[in-house]
């Protein structure tokens, strides 16, 4: 008996500094800050709360401009050619986050939002019809905008339903949606959109399990968005696909 109380305590101890360790380093799961290796890319920096962030641009005059929310791993910069080539006749602003790119401080979910109000607000300045453009990690902070300000187009690349449960699905052993503080419920901000959206589904996505993205789909309200499937592809992939720059380009 005294054996089996042990063992017990042990392992109710392990489990329990487990679960601290979730906690504490849950943003070094989430986040992989990259340095900007683009340095010919043009850049602009603006001030949002106590932080200097960094965005990469691509400047034009004119109305029409999009805003670019990259993945957890993604030098945005690197971006920039792609953007350029879709959006061709819009100026471009892509947000390095914080601690990316040479942009100042830590990132969480709270300050990418205000990071990305920041910037709207910004680019609203100056350009009356914005387009969005969020990839991955990027389309949680994309949808909770498009749903607080006005944009003329949304468009999701392997977007998720909700990042809280991607991470319980990951970790069914513990009580994530107590430990998670970044949650990036995007499921909660769709019903509220009513930009036409794309969504961009990659066939063989190995990181977005693609019942999520659908589920995401079904959140929009009837109508508002689109999704396709492109094939061959997986996460990383789904940008060399030709059928991707004319999913950014949207409808002519």
């Amino acid at each position: 008996m005294r054996i089996a109380l042990t063992v017990i305590a042990v392992a109710a101890a392990l489990y329990i500094a487990a679960c601290a360790a979730l906690y504490f380093f849950q943003r070094s799961l989430i986040y992989y800050p990259q340095p900007s290796a683009n340095g010919a890319a043009s850049r602009m920096n603006l001030r949002s709360g106590e932080v200097d962030l960094v965005i990469s641009i691509r400047e034009r005059a004119g109305p029409a401009a999009v805003i670019y929310f990259g993945g957890n791993a993604e030098d945005v910069s690197g971006s920039l050619p792609e953007l350029s080539t879709a959006f061709p006749e819009r100026a471009l602003y892509l947000m390095n986050y914080r601690g990316y790119g040479g942009s100042a401080g830590s990132p969480s979910e709270a300050a990418l939002h205000n990071d990305a109000l920041a910037l709207y607000d910004m680019a609203r300045a100056n350009h009356q019809d914005i387009v969005l453009v969020g990839r991955s990690l990027g389309t949680g902070i994309a949808v909770r905008l498009a749903a607080q300000r006005e944009v003329s187009r949304l468009v999701l690349v392997t977007p998720y339903d909700s990042l809280q449960e991607l991470a319980a699905s990951q970790f069914p052993l513990f009580p994530v949606r107590w430990l998670l503080g970044d949650k990036y419920e995007s499921h909660r901000h769709a019903p509220s959109i009513v930009a036409p959206t794309t969504i961009v589904l990659a066939e063989h996505d190995e990181v977005i399990p693609r019942a999520s993205t659908e589920r995401l789909f079904t959140r929009f309200a009837p109508g508002v968005a689109k999704l396709t499937v492109v094939p061959g592809t997986a996460h990383n992939t789904v940008s060399m696909h030709p059928l991707y720059l004319e999913l950014l380009r949207g409808p002519r």
